[in-house]
């Protein structure tokens, strides 16, 4: 007998576990077990072959007729061939590479046969099907009810190993395999009317009926979700056992300050979080955060604030950036909202003041090894950089907090490179503009409290989206470039973004095309930015703006953009989050149905910033009710990001949903969907929680203490593997 642990060897042999390995990374019977069906073919009601349609899922009762093995011409295959008949008419059986039915499909044998029907050479047939013959003397009828009926699982398959040779694997595994052992607390199973995990097993592959098998599915699914949320809330619960220095907020200091500066007045839902921060900054334990807001919800400035507590408890605050732009940006943002508070140590600085510095890959030698040095002695408060900050020279006098911004551009174990430079474990905020729905941020971000900014600073103004569809209305585009010269004529300026740095198939992009294949069509900054200069935008300043830029050309293009020297910025995706201009009111987003839902809305986010309305114009060539029409219309229909982010997250597969966050625990997830099973996740945070205020280290629960250090030892595997 075998486990769910045992080498699949053991039950089909090391050929056959070698194309499964090879195709589906199927070792072991419990990998086999959880190489789950994507459908169900039901054997119907048997049909007279000369019913038969080409494409039917047919059942017939039939006698063999005649059989002879061919080799195929050139090759080293054989294909079997048997003749059916019904007593009327006759059909086609073939059998690739497998002679030795010929053993058992004898002349005069009679049978059932079920398959789909195709047509070759004219003539109709069956291809691999699936049979049971009626030994002599047996009852017809019993035989026919117990085949016909059937529900055939079919599987994920290749063309080396097809799912019904996946199904005798199977069914070879479930023949053999002895008790299994169910993980899931018997209250818990027993409450949801669950299957043991034997009975749910052996019932998703074979099952009765599709209700047997939806309720296997279902406690398959539940098994994934409730193990994810475990390890999560066990991890929360490991996390908060961490001691660090607290960092309570100290009056008199440099964040007073700050807020006395402050030239606006934060909202209601600013403050709420803020609360909430600087309870979690004054525990013993570090906190580990995550802040989601719209764009231009004022996440910065909570997150400019929590630094400064940190700054004035001693310690430093490092704040980690996806790219350099938007590093730079935060440096700018930071310089200006702190004035004088961000000069320390300098002429004209405030008492109380701190300094900020930058870390990125590309700055010159000098400046590198000034801003090192400023966080190493503890000079520089507050540390700005990308992932350079990651690197071994980079050093910190006393790391108390790590911000990390856009965190679904990093991972955990980028988040774990920052903390281990701290003393000890450091405070943890993390942010997004990409508004996540609940279930996602349980799931992706369940060992983290989560902070929602959903009302806009006053004086924000909003943002009209229209989609110029160029197909249809080609003049629509020369009444967008008309907007831009009229909006700069008023004194504003404008963004261009295109998907690509350069023109042709291989040329580069700040990001990877999310829908269709790459074409020398697409519009392209290099191009572009020289066309509209010396044509629709003539007398304009238009200026150019991507990710090959060294960084000291895209920080002074910035800066000047800022200041209003340049009118019109054509740009790639290096814009989308964090850059802030008021000035900038119109943005025209070319061949926009390259990027996702959530892009685009954070694309638009960059204009409307100061006193006047943003427009936002959706170039496109996608025809109407395409798929990529109607993710414009979405767009174009809404600002409401948390709806936005609902329609991108159901576009995308479940591995781009989970992301890098949890760095290989998604290995385990193979029924489980974030946004279809949002009630079930919640069910499973639930028992979850109740199981760890139980027992904690599950030593009340050993079997599913030992399931969880499986997805654990096979989630390490994972991240391992992937370098």
């Amino acid at each position: 007998m075998a486990s769910l642990e045992s080498r699949l060897s053991e039950v089909v042999g090391d050929r056959t576990t070698k194309v499964l390995d090879d195709a589906f990374g199927i070792k072991t019977v419990g990998d086999l077990m959880r190489h789950y069906p994507r459908r169900y073919m039901v054997r119907g009601e048997l049909t007279d072959i000369a019913q038969l349609q080409e494409g039917d899922e047919v059942t017939i009762l039939a006698e063999v007729f005649s059989s002879a093995n061919r080799p195929m011409r050139g090759r080293k295959t054989s294909i079997l061939e048997v003749i059916v008949t019904d007593g009327s008419q006759k059909l086609s059986l073939t059998f690739f590479n497998q002679a030795w039915r010929e053993k058992e499909l004898k002349v005069g044998t009679q049978g059932l046969f079920a398959g789909k029907v195709g047509i070759f050479n004219g003539k109709r047939q069956l291809s691999h099907p699936d049979y049971q013959l009626i030994a002599d003397g047996a009852d017809v009828d019993d035989a026919t009810k117990s085949f016909a009926g059937k529900y055939l699982p079919v599987y994920p398959a290749t063309s080396k190993m097809p799912s019904w040779k996946i199904s005798q694997c199977v069914e070879m595994a479930i023949s053999s395999l002895d008790e299994v052992i169910d993980f899931l607390p018997d209250e818990i199973r027993v409450a949801h009317n669950y299957p043991t995990l034997q009975q749910a097993l052996v019932q998703l592959h074979n099952p009765a009926d599709l209700e047997h098998a939806d309720t296997a599915r279902e406690r398959l699914t539940f098994d994934e979700a409730f193990l994810l949320q475990l390890m999560l809330v066990m991890r929360r619960n490991e996390l908060k056992k961490l001691n660090t220095i607290s960092r309570k907020t100290i009056r008199g200091g440099l964040l007073e300050a700050f807020d006395a500066s402050l030239p606006f007045v934060l909202t209601g839902g600013q403050m709420a979080v803020i609360k909430e921060i600087e309870s979690d900054l004054a525990q013993p334990h570090p906190m580990h955060r995550l802040l989601q807001g719209e764009v231009g919800s004022g996440k910065t400035v909570i997150a400019l604030r929590a630094m400064l507590a940190v700054v004035d408890s001693g310690g430093q605050a490092a704040l980690l950036a996806p790219t350099e732009v938007l590093a730079a940006q935060h440096l700018r943002t930071f310089e200006k909202l702190l004035g004088a508070l961000a000069e320390g140590g300098t002429l004209g600085g405030a008492d109380k003041a701190t300094r900020i510095t930058l870390v990125t890959g590309s700055q010159s030698g000098a400046a590198r090894k000034e801003a090192l040095s400023l966080a190493a002695n503890g000079d520089a408060g507050i540390i700005i950089g990308t992932h350079a900050l990651l690197g071994e020279k980079v050093e910190f006098k006393d790391l108390g907090l790590i911000v990390v911004d856009e965190q679904h551009r990093f991972g955990v174990e980028q988040r774990d490179a920052l903390k281990v430079k701290a003393q000890k474990p450091p405070h943890l905020l993390v942010m997004t503009a990409t508004p996540i729905p609940r279930t996602v941020a349980m799931t992706v971000f369940g060992d983290l409290d989560v902070s929602t900014l959903r009302e806009l600073p006053l004086g924000r103004q909003p943002i009209t989206t229209h989609i110029i569809p160029v197909l249809e209305k080609p003049a629509f585009l020369a009444r967008a470039w008309e907007r831009i010269c009229e909006e700069v004529t008023a004194g504003h300026q404008a963004y261009v973004v295109a998907p690509r740095i350069e023109a042709g198939s291989d040329a580069g992009s700040d990001i990877d095309f999310l829908f269709g294949e790459d074409s020398p069509d697409i519009a392209s900054v290099s191009e572009l930015a020289p066309q509209l200069a010396q044509g629709a935008l003539k007398g304009l300043r238009v200026a150019e703006l991507h990710g090959r830029q060294s960084s000291e050309i895209k920080d002074a293009t910035m800066r000047a953009f800022a200041a209003g020297e340049i009118d019109v910025l054509v740009s790639t995706t290096v814009i989308e989050v964090g850059v802030d201009v008021a000035n900038a009111t119109v943005m025209v987003i070319m061949d926009a149905d390259r990027f996702g839902v959530s892009q685009l809305h954070q694309l638009r986010g960059r204009v409307g910033r100061g006193s006047s309305s943003g427009l936002c114009l959706l170039v496109s060539r996608a025809p109407i009710e395409t798929a990529a029409r109607i993710r414009l219309d979405a767009v174009a229909s809404t600002l409401d990001g948390f709806e936005l982010s609902r329609i991108d997250l159901e576009q995308r597969r479940e591995g781009d949903v989970l992301g890098a966050s949890q760095s290989g625990t998604q290995s385990h997830l193979r029924l489980l969907r974030v946004l279809r099973d949002e009630a079930l996740i919640e069910t499973a945070r639930s028992d979850a929680e109740a199981v760890i205020a139980t027992s904690s280290d599950l030593t009340s629960y050993p079997a599913l203490s030992a399931e969880v250090a499986r997805v654990a030892r096979n989630a390490a595997v994972d991240f391992l593997d992937k370098g």
